[in-house]
């Protein structure tokens, strides 16, 4: 038996393909959860599967979500309690980001009703749509669980030509602390994760750096810098894995009085 004491559980990664999700799934794998790796992409969902199997063993499940859809959601979390019997943990972690300006003199990158229904149905219904579901089944076990909730320290701080992805990320820390209100005397806990600036992933894609470069008035190059010399007082970005250590740890009994808060990880970030 592991310090985290997680071995047995069953955890649901929205997400789970790629980038933080793909992370935070092996990062459980390897503490001896069973892991559910949700994602759109088919492609990249299985093969975080195969991975896990290669790296972790066990046996590991991947299910094809679209978090913006209710009847997937249930469709999924119906396929893991039976396949499985229950959900212990959920990490709400699908999210994608769209840099645009809320006026662009220019009319090149400004921010679209499309845009909007689009970010705030994957980034906030989406989390509202699974935390129901895994509420649900966590209930009907009678044996209470964990919800993360993957927000990001623009949610805290605000980032220009980032505002619509920011108050997504904003409604996380208030879904965290209502949903903790509600839940913990059901014995769930209902926690979050605000990350930073991490390495580059599909959602730090060249496409979202350079329109990002673009709502700044700055070349991507500058963005880059800004990175590690301006904005990071720890001179770097974060990893990956380190997110997930933190997700593994919250998900734990180490953290069973945590409840209701959100961890910012960002390397000192918004405190410059």
């Amino acid at each position: 038996m592991s310090w985290l004491k997680l071995e047995g559980r069953v955890a649901v990664v929205t997400g789970g393909g790629s980038g933080i999700g793909r992370a935070v799934c092996h990062g459980l794998a390897e503490v001896g959860v069973q892991v559910v790796v949700g994602d759109i992409n088919e492609e990249t969902g299985k093969a975080v599967v195969a991975e896990l199997r290669e790296r972790s063993g066990g046996d590991p499940l991947f299910v094809k979500l679209d978090v913006t859809s209710r009847a997937s959601v249930d469709a999924m979390f119906e396929e893991v309690v039976q396949k499985l019997g229950t959900v212990d943990i959920l990490v709400n972690n699908a999210g994608i980001n769209i840099p645009r300006l809320l006026v662009d003199p220019a009319g090149k990158e400004e921010l679209t009703e499309g845009i909007w229904d689009k970010v705030v149905a994957i980034n906030q219904k989406g989390f509202f749509l699974c935390g129901q579901a895994a509420a649900r089944a966590m209930l009907s076990s009678g044996k209470g669980g964990v919800i993360i909730n993957m927000a990001s320290e623009a949610g805290m701080e605000g980032s220009e030509g980032q505002s619509l992805y920011a108050s997504t990320k904003a409604a996380a820390y208030a879904l965290t602390r209502s949903w903790a209100k509600e839940l913990g005397k059901h014995n769930i806990r209902v926690v979050g994760i605000a990350p930073g600036i991490l390495e580059a992933t599909a959602l730090r894609s060249e496409e979202y750096e350079r329109a990002l470069a673009y709502t700044r008035g700055i070349t991507v190059d500058a963005l880059r810098a800004s990175y590690e010399k301006v904005s990071i007082p720890l001179g770097r970005v974060g990893t990956l894995s380190e997110v997930a250590d933190l997700a593994c740890f919250l998900a734990s009994e180490r953290a069973g009085y945590v409840h209701g808060t959100v961890f910012n990880i960002s390397g000192g970030k918004s405190r410059a």
